[in-house]
């Protein structure tokens, strides 16, 4: 990871911190968004403790402007995008409503944020990889984004899309050295996750105990994996 920059979305708290603080461990360049200021601000420190160079920039990946602004100002600051990990999500509303009663402003914006978001940071950081001829991409989807749940309503309707638009990514670049993959984190510790499950009674995954997949993902040992979808596994189990 030495050198290497890596922009992570929705990068101020649970795994996208996760993600960010274990990258600069590993000695990546970091380029990370969130919506909100005041928590990015604290993980570009957090990181920099590490020695990580961060660029933090603010932004609403779902909208159009903001993803422009962030990948030009990464590219002006670093020359290039090596890894883009596309982790920036929303719930929805919480209680999550059944379906049939699921208000469709609600639906509409889950699916702008979870899926028109991972469409169009992936197409502005993807014409400076394929020039280079080398990148990873790295989706975050869901086990609501492979099996159809009650009750998980828009937000595993979104990753269902996101994992769709993985593996056309992954065919339409199958001949290119620009790798995309996606990872299932799996259940964990997060303010999601609580507004998910509220009532949730059994352990959770901690995010930094499943950040190795996401090096791996991104690192030159996986250099043969493209178009896969891996599960996470928490550090210490088999």
């Amino acid at each position: 990871m030495k050198n290497k920059v890596v922009m992570i979305t929705g990068a101020s708290k649970g795994l996208g911190r996760a993600l960010t603080l274990a990258f600069a461990k590993a000695g990546a360049k970091l380029a990370i968004c969130a919506r909100t200021s005041e928590n990015l601000q604290l993980v570009k420190k957090e990181a920099e403790l590490f020695g990580a160079e961060v660029l933090a920039i603010t932004a609403d990946v779902s909208n159009a402007r903001d993803v422009e602004r962030f990948v030009a100002t990464t590219e002006n600051a670093f020359g290039r995008i090596d890894v883009l990990i596309n982790n920036a999500s929303i719930l929805g509303p919480s209680p999550m409503p059944m379906l049939l009663d699921y208000p469709e402003e609600d639906f509409a914006e889950v699916l702008r944020v979870n899926v028109v978001s991972v469409f169009s940071v992936a197409r502005r950081v993807l014409p400076g990889m394929l020039e280079r001829n080398e990148g990873s991409i790295i989706n975050v989807t869901s086990e609501a984004g492979n099996t159809g749940y009650a009750g998980w309503g828009a937000y595993g309707i979104s990753k269902f899309a996101v994992e769709g638009l993985t593996e056309t990514w992954a065919d339409e670049l199958r001949h290119t050295n620009v790798r995309v993959n996606m990872v299932d984190p799996g259940e964990m510790n997060t303010d999601m996750h609580r507004l998910a499950v509220p009532d949730c009674d059994y352990p959770l995954a901690n995010p930094e105990d499943i950040v190795d997949v996401f090096l791996h993902l991104a690192s030159s040992d996986s250099a043969e994996m493209h178009g896969q979808r891996l599960e996470a596994q928490p550090e210490g189990d088999a």
